[in-house]
């Protein structure tokens, strides 16, 4: 058998771009955007262990960016459903969780109510993982939260879908309760 240097050149090229492509390709931001789980009732935080950016950002420095004020934008407010404007997930997740159901279905009753309404969906990460993986992730973030008010009546000419990945963090600091309130999308009016 003779091989040529083209031959050769060509076959370790391909061989490169293979293990490029198969390094890069993930299934994780494959999955279905929406998922039934039932609350923990031991008290256990949503979200703990959840979700951010994804990959081996440990250790990663610091970001210098201002920090958002949650409370500004309702999240937590016991004053009824539209009053809350915040999905949290799980790490390295998009998937909306059935503790979100009512205030969704709230939001989604409003803006069917009202055509006019429009609403900014802002996907948001914790500091973990790659600037492009973070800004992929919160896309996807939103993009489920935009699908699930699709399928609960709001047109989808009235919602826009954003990524600011960890650009815009609600929590500074390096511990999980941070990232897990970094793990969010919010919801504002346009």
């Amino acid at each position: 058998m003779h091989i040529t240097r083209r031959t050769l050149g060509t076959a370790v090229l391909a061989l490169a771009l293979g293990g490029l492509f198969a390094g890069c390709s993930s299934t994780k931001l494959d999955e279905a955007p929406v998922e039934s789980r039932t609350v923990p009732t031991d008290g256990a935080t949503a979200g703990a262990g959840a979700a951010g950016a994804g990959g081996s950002g440990a250790g990663t420095a610091q970001s210098s960016v201002a920090t958002v004020d949650l409370s500004k934008s309702g999240a937590g407010a016991a004053s009824g459903p539209l009053s809350q404007r915040v999905v949290f997930f799980e790490f390295d997740s998009f998937v909306v969780k059935d503790e979100y159901r009512p205030m969704l279905e709230a939001h989604a009753k409003a803006l069917s109510a009202n055509r006019s309404k429009r609403m900014m969906l802002e996907g948001h990460t914790d500091e973990r993982g790659g600037r492009e993986y973070n800004l992929a992730l919160g896309q996807k973030r939103s993009e489920a939260v935009l699908r699930t008010l699709v399928l609960l009546g709001v047109q989808d000419g009235q919602l826009e879908a954003v990524s600011f990945g960890e650009e815009r963090l609600a929590q500074p600091g390096n511990d999980e309760a941070a990232h897990a309130k970094n793990r969010r999308v919010e919801l504002k009016d346009k």
